[in-house]
């Protein structure tokens, strides 16, 4: 866009912060703050600080507004900004115009499915076209161009620029939505923009979430103003309903909604579940129980677009959507009435001392059970029913555990090296992360090659920090290459890069395991997945519809075979940007062989020896672990072995 100059007017045609502005500016955007929306109030007050302040946080309830409008506020106030300056120097405006065309307003989301809906909100209430002064960046979709002034984009995305744009100049303003939920990047983004304010005065930087810790946020940035904004909700009661420990617990669920339903004859619902097995075992029963009138829906991140995009849509039906903790923040799904709660998500933890990663189920905290029940209540009273006693409730944590405390982190301090980040004991995290955990960090890095015995960055660890995957995967891609299978290896990183395509619904175990067995190769899980991607490949061939009816007969989900090609496509274009070549295969060893020689070459300490008289493998670092029945070795152990995952 050239320029523009939002306007504000009152319905009585005064200037204000309401909402109606009387016609678009010339060449630009409506800009409007609906008055439904409590952080309309609050505008002035939002932009008084942007103006005086670098940092600003915004303490939204659910439903305030705060993820739609703050964007717009951040476009107003820079717009304002800009124009100050104009008059200042008397100029034409050339110079203006020319940075308006590099600078935006960089918004991130945790999830995609939240960067893409909110993106299309705003461009709706802008009005304007979706990809061209409002779009988004997400893996494998990028809908933004020279024109866009507000970006949206998983937080993922804007971590990724920083070894490019180290201090961020092409973003004159950032907001780091849903704070509260901690990940990794969101906490590297804290910490990052907190070193380079300094360098960019002139950057502003919006922290927003409906359930955060304002004052340490604020400590952190040295005194930054905190504005909150109460919520926009009718009331909603909370009921604690714990069900008989031994009720299977999508049972559970199913008879919670059933006990609404029978109350009151309206109203969708909203039930949270831990992970996409639970939904699609839920889903089933809700299905088979034929509920009037009602359709169930699933939600989760590795759904298509489309398919998502169903839970925004109302119908004649009432809708109970199944989902994951994807919905807790961002997202409003329109007519929730009810929220089911089963109190519980599906968390990873990283082992230091086995250097190992557990995704298990753990109890939510405080915080994101508010969320939850702050999904209810938007048109009408609601209810929030959760399946857990109110002891357990009061018993549980304020606010979930920082992901830079869970997980493993060379990944983390290998691109750090990479982009010149220093050291990460020495980088301003709000949480600092474990020693112990920093250390094995190190000593995967200097495991792989990665590191030297002084922590210097090798010419290896700077290829690996090139790929977007864990060091051990990269580490494989390099070896496969120089060992003449890249193909193969390209295929298997991209496998171990998700989670596992073949599902073994409830009461289906054995008909499952019937359909994979024609994948199955009894010397290795690794040729396994590579059989099964020749399996897909062929459906593939005959057309998408025909990939997704043979995913449902043999018991494969689409959703992440789809993903599994995805990441495959981007993992090629990476190797293609690094021109990396195919190296000759080594004379006398068998596809197979050189395959696995190219995997151990990530996997050195991955490897154990059978103890029969234990009947367990001895693995690395005092480690002992044993085979999961889904292997094909299970029931015939072989001598050595060695796993992705312990």
């Amino acid at each position: 866009m050239e320029c523009y100059e939002p306007q504000r007017m009152t319905s009585d045609g005064k200037d204000g912060s309401a909402n109606q502005p009387a016609a678009p500016p010339a060449g630009g955007l409506f800009i409007e703050y609906p008055a439904e929306l409590p952080i309309s109030a609050r505008v002035a007050d939002i932009q008084q600080a942007l103006e005086t302040h670098a940092v600003v946080i915004v303490a939204g309830a659910t439903g305030s507004g705060k993820t739609t409008q703050l964007p717009k506020i951040a476009l107003e106030v820079y717009a304002r900004r800009r124009r100050q300056e104009r008059d200042a120097r008397g100029s034409d405006g050339a110079e203006d115009k020319r940075v308006r065309r590099t600078q935006q307003v960089a918004v991130t989301q945790p999830r995609r499915i939240a960067a893409t809906s909110v993106a299309s909100r705003v461009a709706s209430e802008l009005q304007c076209q979706l990809g061209k002064e409002v779009g988004y960046q997400i893996r494998f979709d990028d809908k933004s161009g020279p024109e866009t002034e507000l970006k949206f984009m998983t937080d993922g995305i804007l971590l990724a620029t920083i070894q490019g744009d180290p201090l961020f100049k092409r973003y004159h303003t950032i907001i780091i939505d849903e704070a509260h939920e901690r990940s990794l990047t969101i906490d590297f983004l804290l910490g990052w923009l907190k070193q380079i304010l300094p360098k960019r005065p002139e950057l502003k930087v919006i922290v927003s979430s409906a359930t955060i810790e304002t004052a340490r946020f604020s400590e952190f940035f040295d005194g930054a103003p905190v504005i909150e904004v109460k919520g926009r909700t009718f009331p909603v009661d909370v009921l604690y309903e714990p069900p008989d420990p031994d009720l299977d617990p999508r049972e559970a669920v199913a008879n919670a909604v059933e006990s609404m339903m029978s109350l009151d004859s309206k109203g969708d619902f909203l039930v949270f579940l831990p992970g996409e097995r639970e939904i699609a075992e839920t889903e089933k029963i809700l299905q088979d129980r034929r509920l009037f009138h009602t359709e169930v829906l699933p939600l989760y991140g590795r759904l298509s677009a489309a398919e998502q995009g169903k839970v925004f849509t109302t119908g004649v039906r009432r809708r109970v959507i199944l989902a994951t903790n994807v919905a807790e923040t961002s997202l409003t799904l329109p007519g929730i009435v009810y929220v089911i709660d089963t109190g519980v998500a599906r968390l990873a933890r990283y082992d230091p001392r086995t250097g190992t990663t557990r995704l298990q189920i753990e109890q939510i905290s405080q915080a994101s059970a508010d969320q939850r029940k702050g999904r209810s209540g938007r048109v009408r009273e609601g209810i929030c029913v959760r399946l857990y006693d109110e002891a357990s409730f009061q018993g549980r944590p304020a606010f979930t555990d920082p992901e830079v405390r869970r997980v493993g982190l060379a990944g983390v301090i290998l691109r750090m090296k990479s982009a010149g980040l220093g050291e990460i004991e020495q980088f301003p995290f709000l949480d600092a992360p474990q020693p112990r955990a920093v250390a094995e960090g190190y000593r995967v890095l200097e495991e792989l090659g990665a590191l030297t015995a002084e922590r210097e960055l090798t010419e290896l660890g700077r290829r690996l920090a090139q790929f977007p995957v864990d060091p051990r995967i990269a580490r494989m891609i390099i070896a496969g290459a120089d060992n003449g299978c890249l193909d193969e290896i390209l295929v298997l990183a991209a496998a171990l890069e998700i989670r596992d395509p073949r599902e073994r619904p409830r009461g289906f175990e054995q008909k499952a395991d019937q359909q994979h067995q024609r994948f199955q190769d009894k010397g290795s899980d690794f040729v396994s997945l590579l059989k099964l991607w020749s399996f897909i490949g062929e459906a593939k061939a005959q057309g998408g519809s025909h990939l997704k009816r043979v995913c449902q007969q043999t018991y494969l989900s689409f959703a992440r075979v789809r993903e599994w090609r995805e990441v495959h496509r981007q993992l090629e274009s990476t190797v293609h940007e690094m021109k990396l070549r195919k190296g000759l295969r080594r004379e006398k060893l068998e596809v197979g062989e050189v395959v696995h020689l190219s995997l151990l070459s990530g996997l050195l300490s991955r490897i154990g020896i059978y103890e029969p008289e234990k009947r367990s493998y001895q693995g690395a670092r005092q480690t002992r672990f044993v085979l999961h029945p889904s292997s094909a070795m299970a029931k015939q152990p072989p001598a050595w072995v060695m796993a992705f995952e312990l």
